[in-house]
């Protein structure tokens, strides 16, 4: 029986530092996260268990004495004026890598203002981050999600291009090949009219080929990450183009006997919202329970 956890599964540098953070701010007294500290409810449970309290912008003003943690995918600025206005003392966690990206689309939009350049942001409309990054904009900047997005788009006039930082590399290529083709059906040059800046986290976008390279050195892939983690998502289509027999599951309750027929060895991962306990307590639980359904 072979059962191994990917080294490189686990949380990111930035999820990491957040966590560590609050821990250490929940030994001096409650404190409260304003949305969920992690796309993963088995972390933001024993968090809660700690003394961490989740609410929303909703709730601020109720709020009384109370220290209120930014995430690390970040906010808009009018989240501080608020929580400021309310006398509510800020744990800002936002991840370094996303806080330097907010500074960088603030003066690129700052400075585009006054030479009818556009500022564009390729991501997820209603992802935490990038509604942090249009804040930062001044809304300003404009979000593409697709393709079909880009008919909104002056293709005559200059574009600067940020990127999400969990964005797939792939899906930024296409959309890049395809604003190119734009510019060049205006008889417009390419290179002169569109700037295009890859912020893509290199831990995010690294783990792809260590992943898709774990993936395959295994029968059964069980990859661990919260239902509404973007990044998990990907990283777990990542691990299905390469093994088939790989399943998505939040918690070890979740796997199923089934699984394990006709297998010899088990690779479990998770995506950067995966806190490494968890990854132990699924190993934990395939060693205890299904190791007799091994070949």
């Amino acid at each position: 029986m072979i059962v191994e956890i990917d080294p490189s599964a686990g949380f990111c540098f930035g999820v990491n530092q957040a966590i560590e953070k609050v821990e250490a701010e929940l030994k001096n007294g409650f404190v409260c996260s304003l949305g969920s500290i992690v796309h993963n409810p088995e972390e933001v449970s024993r968090l809660e268990k700690l003394g961490m309290k989740t609410v929303s912008a909703d709730d601020v003003p109720s709020l009384t004495q109370e220290k209120v943690l930014i995430r690390t995918h970040g906010e808009p600025p009018s989240t501080y004026e608020l929580l400021e206005k309310n006398d509510i003392s800020i744990i800002d966690t936002t991840c370094p890598i996303v806080h330097k990206l907010q500074q960088r689309i603030k003066k690129s939009s700052e400075a585009a203002r006054g030479r009818l350049c556009q500022v564009l942001i390729y991501g997820n409309k209603d992802h935490a981050e990038v509604i942090g990054l249009v804040g930062h904009s001044a809304n300003f900047a404009k979000v593409i999600e697709n393709e079909n997005d880009l008919n909104d788009i002056d293709f005559a006039r200059p574009i600067e291009l940020y990127v999400q930082t969990t964005m797939r590399p792939e899906g930024l290529k296409k959309l890049t090949e395809a604003m190119k083709v734009k510019i060049l059906d205006l008889n417009g040059n390419p290179d002169e009219m569109l700037k295009v800046y890859n912020t893509i986290c290199g831990q995010v976008s690294g783990r792809e080929k260590s992943l898709r390279s774990f993936a395959r050195a295994y029968n059964l892939i069980l990859f661990v990450s919260g239902k509404d983690s973007s990044n998990g998502k990907r990283l777990f289509s990542y691990c299905k183009e390469e093994n088939s027999k790989s399943y998505f599951i939040s918690h070890p309750s979740e796997i199923k006997s089934d699984w394990f027929n006709g297998v010899k060895s088990v690779g479990i991962s998770g995506a950067t919202s995966t806190p490494a306990w968890l990854l132990n307590q699924v190993k934990a639980e395939i060693e205890a329970r299904y190791s007799h359904l091994f070949t």
